[in-house]
């Protein structure tokens, strides 16, 4: 499959805004009041830092592949 270099920027962008979006989010998650009772973590800060986990795992996966498509559009311009 041939991705464009459109395409390619696109997901290589998608793939850096996921870094720039979710450890925000997981800071803001873990400080939360909703993620400790007691010292332990709650149902809340598992569900959401897995939800940000698999997040940054896709994002790394779609911008791998922008970056491998960019990289094959320059080769061929």
């Amino acid at each position: 499959m041939t991705l464009t270099r459109r395409t390619s920027l696109f997901l290589l962008a998608f793939g850096v805004w996921s870094y720039l979006l979710w450890p925000n989010f997981i800071r803001n998650i873990w400080g939360s009041d909703r993620s400790w009772v007691d010292g332990a973590p709650t149902s809340y800060l598992i569900v959401h830092v897995v939800i940000a986990a698999v997040s940054l795992v896709l994002g790394t996966a779609i911008g791998v592949l922008g970056w491998r498509g960019f990289r094959a559009s320059r080769r061929t311009s």
